[in-house]
């Protein structure tokens, strides 16, 4: 009965919250499926002459605001690597300091704030240009506004232990670095770490951005997969970094793999030349190769040894 009654006031809060932010923010605000309380909105840091946009997109849990956070995903070709780590580090700070309440508002303030002071500081554009001509040529059409697959992301509701793993104290893990893969000038290096969390997850991230060369890497493409043995479930997620589609073939492999409780981390340092599907098959390789170098692929590989022999003694059975 009490959960019900608690059911009932989330929902009233999300309704008497969505209502204002759509009578604030007009047509910036955006419904994309009401039963399902997904919603965007676009950000800008000015809105007559818009510089730095980003598109903000939520998927609110029926335990919202009480017990849960939103689910969230920021938009914006340009925002990368150490950056989008900072950005988002403000968000879940927000959320921690109003934890219980509706936060909506103070995220889409907070980022607004962030993109003025970005505008303020005389940073340019330079590059983005670039990184959209290298769309154009080597992927599927692009668009800065298309909206993510919602289907993925509400199937990705684990990503709320992103803001309640962070009150628990927890060490950085040891981070491993692979061997590098060159072609026509771009440069592959891989990281792995072993994670039983998706704050060890956001540690080691921070903690590889504090390398100058990682963070000026043109694209970090990342994916992990954490087992919870208690629920017989898994946490996982992953990221492009720019690199449209790349993150998730990245945690196809993992699963593939069946590697658990890892992250995996391929910086590209992009040369001038474009690679197409080769960049794909390099991001693959690095990958498998330091999750073989770090033992995370021994059960997948005896299982296979042993499928093989398995097939052997049938053949000669037939014979």
């Amino acid at each position: 009965m009490a959960e019900a009654l608690q059911n009932m006031s989330d929902l009233q809060s999300q309704i008497d919250e969505i209502e204002a932010l759509s009578s604030i923010y007009g047509d910036e605000w955006c419904v994309i499926d009401e039963a399902s309380r997904i919603f965007c909105i676009k950000i800008s840091d000015d809105i007559e002459q818009p510089k730095w946009t980003v598109c903000l997109q939520i998927i609110l849990p029926h335990d919202y605001p009480s017990a849960a956070p939103p689910i969230y995903q920021i938009n914006a070709a340009w925002l990368r690597g150490p950056e989008r780590v900072k950005l988002s580090n403000s968000l879940e700070e927000l959320y921690l300091e109003n934890a219980g309440e509706s936060i909506l508002y103070l995220w889409v303030e907070k980022i607004r704030e962030f993109l003025i002071e970005k505008s303020q500081s005389g940073e340019t554009v330079e590059g983005l240009d670039t990184l959209k001509a290298m769309r154009t040529e080597e992927e599927e059409d692009y668009d800065e506004d298309v909206l993510l697959d919602y289907s993925a992301l509400k199937l990705n509701t684990e990503q709320s232990h992103l803001f309640s793993d962070r009150l628990v104290d927890e060490e950085l893990p040891p981070i491993h670095h692979g061997e590098a893969i060159t072609d026509r000038r771009s440069t592959f290096q891989p990281h792995l770490a072993p994670v039983v969390s998706p704050k060890q997850v956001r540690m080691v991230l921070d903690k590889l951005y504090e390398n100058k060369k990682i963070a000026s890497a043109t694209h970090n493409i990342y994916a992990y997969r954490i087992y919870c043995e208690d629920k017989n479930t898994f946490l996982q997620d992953c990221e492009d970094d720019g690199e449209t589609a790349a993150g998730g073939r990245l945690l196809h492999l993992l699963q593939i793999l069946d590697a658990r409780n890892v992250l995996v981390v391929v910086s590209r340092w992009y040369g001038g030349i474009l690679l197409g599907p080769d960049r794909f098959k390099h991001i693959n390789n690095c990958a498998r190769n330091i999750l073989i170098q770090e033992g995370y692929t021994e059960s997948t590989d005896e299982a296979s040894k042993s499928s093989g022999k398995n097939k052997k003694a049938k053949s000669k059975k037939t014979k």
